[in-house]
């Protein structure tokens, strides 16, 4: 029986779902997959360290590893190569070791897309809000525009990379759909869809990222924080009225393709999405 070993680097994750997905889907298949837990958090260290952990991993003879917050972007020069949707999007979450050398791609973009069509067919498209220009949310931002968003308004914090990111979109996407912005309850005026990619809601960042009057029926909002499933902004967007996607969607929709890259085999999508509810439940 082949055996596999996976890892995910990230900080505060003991409570992901991603071992036992990867873990359970392999054993329908024959595999033996060992998934990795290695968490900044728990080894009281800072993100400085992914250079030795990366280094450790190719002695360790990992097969593949997940990147998820706050190393998503900084794990790229860390690598032997990216696929072209990883160094369009400027950041990594899954890393296959091929004949020997560590290749990055990104499968959260292609995961939210699944997961958009699978909750909200027929979602409107025309006018689009990204809260969080880091690593998942420009992948979040190149799916919805390979979607067919007619406009997308980047917010974050850090306005820079907002600008950053819009320029990014705008030079490898046609049309120059791509604007930052700087106020959130601003750039929703009008917004048919409001994609949430800040940590802001994960259980060890809980709170609303924005002003809970800022949301309105018309509006649906696609979360990507799926620890807890349900979160602040979840709530206060339902509550609202609108009509919502929560996390687990883009999560059993990047592991299913980030299946496929560390076993060569396709997975089972539906059951994968089954196990996770199941598992969130």
């Amino acid at each position: 029986m082949k055996k596999i070993l996976i890892g995910l680097i990230g900080a505060g994750i003991q409570r992901s779902l991603s071992p036992a997905l990867h873990e359970e889907e392999a054993r329908h298949h024959g595999l033996r997959l060992h998934y990795q837990l290695i968490d900044l958090d728990m080894a009281d260290v800072q993100a400085d360290v992914l250079p030795e952990l990366i280094g450790a991993a190719r002695i360790m003879g990992f097969d593949g590893l997940n990147i998820t917050f706050p190393c998503k972007q900084s794990v790229i020069p860390l690598l032997d190569g990216l696929s072209d949707e990883a160094h369009a999007i400027g950041a990594v979450n899954t890393v296959v070791r091929q004949a020997g050398r560590l290749v990055g791609y990104n499968t959260d973009g292609t995961g939210w897309s699944w997961g958009l069509r699978r909750a909200l067919p027929g979602a409107d498209l025309s006018r689009v809000v990204l809260l969080g220009a880091g690593g998942a949310g420009s992948a979040c931002a190149d799916a919805a525009l390979r979607l067919g968003a007619r406009e997308l308004t980047i917010v974050d914090q850090d306005t820079s990379r907002a600008v950053a990111l819009a320029d990014r979109l705008n030079r490898l996407l046609p049309g120059r759909r791509a604007k930052p912005a700087h106020d959130i309850e601003q750039a929703l005026q009008g917004a048919s869809g409001l994609i949430h990619a800040t940590p802001v809601g994960m259980a060890k960042m809980p709170g609303l990222p924005l002003p809970e009057r800022a949301l309105r029926p018309t509006l649906w909002v696609s979360e990507v924080v799926y620890v807890p499933l349900e979160t602040e902004l979840l709530k206060a967007a339902k509550r609202a009225g609108c009509r919502t996607v929560d996390g687990g969607y883009m999560n059993v929709g990047q592991a299913a393709r980030g299946f496929k890259l560390f076993t060569g085999i396709d997975a089972d999508e539906a059951r994968m999405e089954s196990h996770f509810r199941r598992l969130a439940a």
